[in-house]
C-alpha cells in the first residue's frame, strides 16, 4: 500500500512539472524546434531576437518583402527596410513577450495594387493618377516605392502587434518612353513626409476593416528610399503608433538618421569626421600590412547624430588559408586600435571565391569575435 502510494505521489509531480512547462521554458537551441498545443516556434539563440512561428512544420514567407513598384529597389534599401523596422517593433513589443512572423495580413496582390497608381481600374492605389505630364516638376511623382508588414503574436498565437515600414521615394525615376531615357523627379523631404503620413493613415483605415484587426496594435514607420546609385541603404524617419482601434495616427515621432560609406566621395560632408580619420587609418595600416587587398568599405549609420554601428568588407585576393588566418587575426586587432569603441561592428573578408572570414563585436562587448571558413 506504501509503495502504491509512493508511485501516485511520484506520477502527480510529474504530471505537476508537465503542466507548468511554458514556451519560454524550452530549449533555446537555434537547431531545435518547440511545441506547444496551438504553436511551434524555432527558438532563439539571443533574448535580442525574436522567435519565430512555424506553422504545419514550415516557416511562412512574408507576402509583401520585396515588393515596389515598376522602378526597382537596391538590395541594400529592401534589407534596410526590414532591419530598420524590426528595431522599431522591438520597442513596442518586446522580444521576450511576443513571437514574430513574417506579414500575412497584406496578401501579395493587395499589396501590388496599393503600390500603384490610382485610377479607374485600380481605385486602391495609393500613389496618385497619373495627370498626363511627362517634365519632371509637372507630373505626379510615385511617392510610395515599397511596403513591408511584420506580425507579432502572443504565447496563444493571436495577431497582438503589427509593423508596417513605409518606403517613401525622395527620387522618383521614370522614363517618357517605353525604353527611353531615365527621368528624375525630386521630392523635398517636407513632401515626402507629408505624402507618407497621409498614405499611412489610408493604410491603417484599410488594416482597421480586416477581421480581428479592430483592435490590434499597429506601428508604422515611415522610411526615405536612398538615390538608387547608393551603396547603403535609406533610413527611418518618423514613426507613429496606432492602439485601442484608433484609425489615425495623430501623433508622430521623428527621427534623425543617417547612413554614410566610407572612404567619403564626391566632397560628401561627413556626418563625423572623426569617425571617417578613424576608419582611414584602419584602411591604411591594414592595407600597408597586407597590400594584396581589392579594397576596404564600411557603412556607418548614425542616430541622432552619433555613431550607432558599422559594417566593413574587406576584398582580398588571399587563397591560402593560413595567409586569411593571419589575416584574420591582424584585422581584429587593428579594428579594436583604430576603430570606434563602444559600437557593434561587422568585418566581413571576402574574396571572388566567397566569403573567407568573419570579424565581429556584438553591442555592450569589449573584444572581437572571429571565425575563418575552412573546407574540407
Amino acid at each position: 500500500m506504501a509503495k502504491y502510494k509512493l508511485w501516485v505521489v511520484a506520477a502527480a509531480a510529474v504530471l505537476l512539472l508537465a503542466g507548468c512547462t511554458s514556451l519560454q521554458g524550452s530549449s533555446n537551441s537555434a537547431s531545435s524546434t518547440k511545441t506547444t498545443k496551438k504553436l511551434q516556434t524555432t527558438g532563439k539563440v539571443t533574448d535580442s531576437m525574436y522567435e519565430g512561428v512555424i506553422d504545419n512544420n514550415q516557416y511562412k514567407t512574408s507576402q509583401t518583402r520585396g515588393l515596389t513598384t515598376q522602378q526597382s529597389n537596391t538590395a541594400f534599401d529592401v534589407k534596410s527596410l526590414e532591419s530598420g523596422l524590426l528595431k522599431i517593433s522591438k520597442q513596442q513589443f518586446p522580444t521576450d513577450k511576443y513571437l514574430y512572423q513574417e506579414g500575412q495580413t497584406i496578401k501579395t496582390a493587395e499589396a501590388q495594387k496599393w503600390l500603384a497608381r490610382q485610377s479607374k481600374d485600380n481605385p486602391l492605389g495609393l500613389n496618385p493618377e497619373d495627370n498626363g505630364q511627362k517634365e519632371p516638376d509637372k507630373r505626379n511623382p510615385l511617392y510610395l516605392q515599397q511596403i513591408l508588414e511584420q506580425d507579432f503574436l502572443g504565447s496563444d498565437g493571436a495577431l497582438d502587434g503589427m509593423s508596417i515600414g513605409l518606403g517613401m521615394n525622395q527620387i522618383d525615376y521614370y522614363t517618357k518612353e517605353q525604353y527611353g531615357a531615365t527621368f528624375e523627379t525630386k521630392i523635398s523631404s517636407a513632401m515626402m513626409a507629408q505624402q507618407g503620413k497621409q498614405i499611412a493613415n489610408k493604410v491603417l483605415s484599410r488594416l482597421r476593416q480586416k477581421k480581428g484587426m479592430d483592435e490590434t496594435t499597429i506601428a508604422i514607420g515611415l522610411y526615405k528610399q536612398a538615390p538608387k546609385d547608393s551603396l547603403v541603404g535609406g533610413t527611418f524617419f518618423a514613426y507613429g503608433i496606432s492602439k485601442n482601434g484608433s484609425t489615425t495616427i495623430d501623433s508622430w515621432h521623428e527621427l534623425d538618421q543617417a547612413n554614410q560609406v566610407f572612404p567619403l566621395v564626391n566632397n560628401e560632408k561627413a556626418v563625423n569626421q572623426s569617425d571617417v580619420d578613424a576608419f582611414n587609418s584602419f584602411k591604411e595600416q591594414v592595407q600597408t600590412f597586407f597590400p594584396n587587398l581589392s579594397g576596404v568599405t564600411a557603412q556607418a549609420h548614425y542616430e541622432d547624430g552619433v555613431l550607432a554601428g558599422m559594417n566593413i568588407t574587406v576584398n582580398t585576393q588571399f587563397y591560402s588559408e593560413t595567409e586569411i588566418m593571419s589575416f584574420t587575426q591582424y584585422i581584429a586587432t587593428a579594428a579594436n586600435k583604430y576603430l570606434p569603441q563602444n559600437i557593434p561592428l561587422d568585418i566581413s573578408i571576402s574574396s571572388a571565391e566567397g566569403m573567407q572570414a568573419y570579424v565581429g563585436r556584438a553591442t555592450g562587448s569589449k573584444g572581437f569575435s572571429t571565425h575563418v571558413f575552412g573546407s574540407y
